[in-house]
């Protein structure tokens, strides 16, 4: 019995990682809009360039927390979780 409940908490650790580290598709989107949607903005008034930029440098650093906090999710339940659930078993 105590093998099986270390697989499942196993098993439970490596399905929570993986969703975890789904969380970085959402950033890489929403910081790809922003540059296309500053770039075409730069285009069509080329004189306020420093402001877009600075605007589109702050929403992608904000964006990027999300695909950060997931990554460090997914690499605590990779290597932190398991022994502590292993060791209460």
């Amino acid at each position: 019995m105590e093998t099986l409940a270390k697989g499942i908490a196993l098993a439970g650790c490596g399905i929570g990682a993986g969703l975890a580290l789904i969380a970085g598709i959402g950033p890489g989107i929403g910081e790809g809009n922003a540059v296309a949607k500053a770039l075409e903005a730069i285009g069509r008034q080329p004189e306020c360039k420093s402001s877009v930029q600075s605007t589109m440098f702050v929403g992608c650093a904000i964006a990027e927390t999300t695909g950060i906090y997931g990554f460090v999710t997914g690499l605590l339940l990779i290597f932190v979780a398991p022994g502590m659930f292993l060791n209460r078993l």
